[in-house]
């Protein structure tokens, strides 16, 4: 059959364990419940979870933050546009282009492996779950 073909980047098992990270964050933080969500680089789910008394709607913001973050390379709260122009972009993109903090890059220094994105608690604390999530995994397979 021969080796898999497969993208560059994030693989399940990493991207489960983001999530299982970014979720344990929510709980020692006393954050409210969070959907977490990691895509490829194809902008594709790989591992998506909610949380018990989460909003449903959460899970569709977590991708579309995680999708925002990768199709502007950067994190889905730092982007500054005119509401004119983020109405286009959402409409480009089928409503997936959300610029609230929560959405983040998984890189290994310049080169993106992934996104990750988190809803359901303030945007500032769904981007803190994620942000010391990836940071936990960079720190171990010693990453930049």
């Amino acid at each position: 059959m021969g080796d898999v073909v497969r993208l560059p980047g994030l693989g399940l098992e990493d991207a489960d364990w983001l999530v299982g990270a970014a979720l344990e964050v929510r709980v020692k933080r006393g954050f409210p419940p969070l959907a977490v969500a990691v895509i490829d680089v194809a902008g594709e789910v790989v591992v998506l979870r909610r949380d018990d008394g989460a909003m449903p709607m959460t899970s569709r913001i977590a991708v579309a933050k995680a999708r925002t973050a990768l199709f502007s390379l950067q994190s889905s709260g730092e982007i500054k546009l005119p509401g004119a122009i983020v109405d286009s972009i959402q409409h480009l993109y089928d409503g997936d282009f959300i610029p609230f903090a929560g959405g983040i890059l998984v890189t290994d220094g310049n080169v993106v492996l992934g996104a990750m994105g988190a809803s359901g608690a303030h945007a500032l604390e769904d981007e803190e779950a994620a942000q010391a999530a990836v940071q936990r995994w960079h720190d171990q397979h010693h990453l930049g």
